[in-house]
């Protein structure tokens, strides 16, 4: 209770330091949206919640009072953003508090929205998708490459150290099967551990929309205050929204939770192309092995795995809209570097055995 009377108080004092009016109105709407968060602490410890009243004389509002008015109320809105997702997390695994966290899921929306009104928009000229199925597979390329071809020089100085590379394939393919299976399992996991979180956020927010409509059409108003849209149009927009029951979960979902169905792909798809991308990629530096383990494999090895990192770096920067010679030399060398330490321990364990 102590948290939302502070809390309280912070919005309070925005609301009274900000020049602009309408920022101004929804972070008062924020600090009643508090106080009856305190109330309903209060009413579990029977506490009269007519005697609540907004803790002003805590260091952090005190901060927050002076800090807003030297700089300006929108330097403080990022920090907020972050204080309301610790207390997502404080409410999340307390009994009393879930119904609370949901609350502060969509003030840190909210307070993200006011610090940059144009983040949610995203544009149909984005070149790629966010679908986990291409994360998988690039990053399963990536951790292929890498892993195996550093587990394959850790043999091979260990090789040269005690005369024997007989296991040098032995343990590449070792290194692959295992990878790829690792790989495969953990974005299974994953994938289908984000969508069972994000049912269970829509069953929350079904159950709210069923039964607590007003509350929910309000907090709507505020989202689209936020984002620069004037309280009358906001108040249209999403009373037009609430009539169909579909079209307010699905928005309710994406303006107050930041949750889209379209931004996860399939847990099988993610897995299978992490199982493929780790595999083709773990099979490039062992390639030259499978004919023969003398110094000429060694150097084909290391051809190789070098052109398909600078392959995948420059695919990475191409993705991010990043300089591709600068994302190719980057993997190249965080690739050569790992290679060249796994090597060096290779050769001293090598070394240590064979005395």
């Amino acid at each position: 209770m102590k948290t939302e009377l502070e809390a309280a108080a912070i919005y309070k004092i925005l609301s009274t330091n900000d020049n602009n009016l309408e920022r101004a109105k929804i972070f008062e709407d924020l600090y009643r949206s508090e106080m009856r968060h305190a109330a309903k602490w209060a009413a579990l410890i029977d506490v009269d919640a007519r005697n609540l009243k907004p803790n002003f004389i805590t260091a952090k509002a005190i901060y927050i009072r002076l800090f807003s008015k030297v700089f300006g109320v929108t330097k403080i809105i990022p920090w907020l953003s972050k204080i309301e997702a610790k207390e997502i997390k404080l409410y999340a695994n307390d009994e009393y508090g879930r119904d609370i966290a949901d609350e502060e899921i969509k003030h840190a929306r909210i307070l993200s929205e006011l610090s940059n009104p144009s983040a949610g928009t995203k544009e149909s000229f984005h070149r790629y998708s966010n679908s986990g199925s291409l994360r998988a597979a690039v990053l399963g390329i990536n951790d292929g490459l890498i892993s195996n071809f550093c587990l394959i020089l850790g043999m091979v100085g260990g090789s040269l150290a005690t005369g024997n590379s007989d296991f040098i394939v032995v343990a590449g393919l070792a290194g692959l099967a295992a990878g790829s299976l690792s790989m495969a399992a953990g974005e299974y996991i994953s994938m289908r551990s984000q969508k069972e979180i994000f049912q269970h956020q829509l069953e929350i927010e079904k159950f709210e929309l069923t039964y607590w409509p007003e509350e929910e059409l309000e907090e709507l108003i505020l989202i689209y205050r936020a984002k620069g849209l004037a309280e009358e149009t906001a108040r249209k927009t999403a009373e037009g929204i609430m009539k169909s029951p579909e079209t307010a979960l699905d928005t309710m979902a994406k303006e107050e939770l930041g949750l889209n169905p379209n931004d996860l792909g399939s847990e099988w798809g993610s897995a299978l192309s992490s199982l493929v991308a780790f595999s083709v990629g773990a099979f490039i530096p062992l390639v030259p092995f499978l004919f023969s383990t003398n110094s000429t494999s060694i150097y084909m090895s290391m051809l190789l795995t070098a052109i398909a990192l600078m392959l995948v770096g420059g695919m990475l920067a191409n993705i991010s809209a990043r300089n591709i010679l600068f994302g190719s030399m980057r993997m190249l060398a965080v690739g050569g570097f790992s290679a060249i330490v796994t090597y060096g321990i290779g050769y001293g364990i090598g070394n240590f055995i064979s005395q």
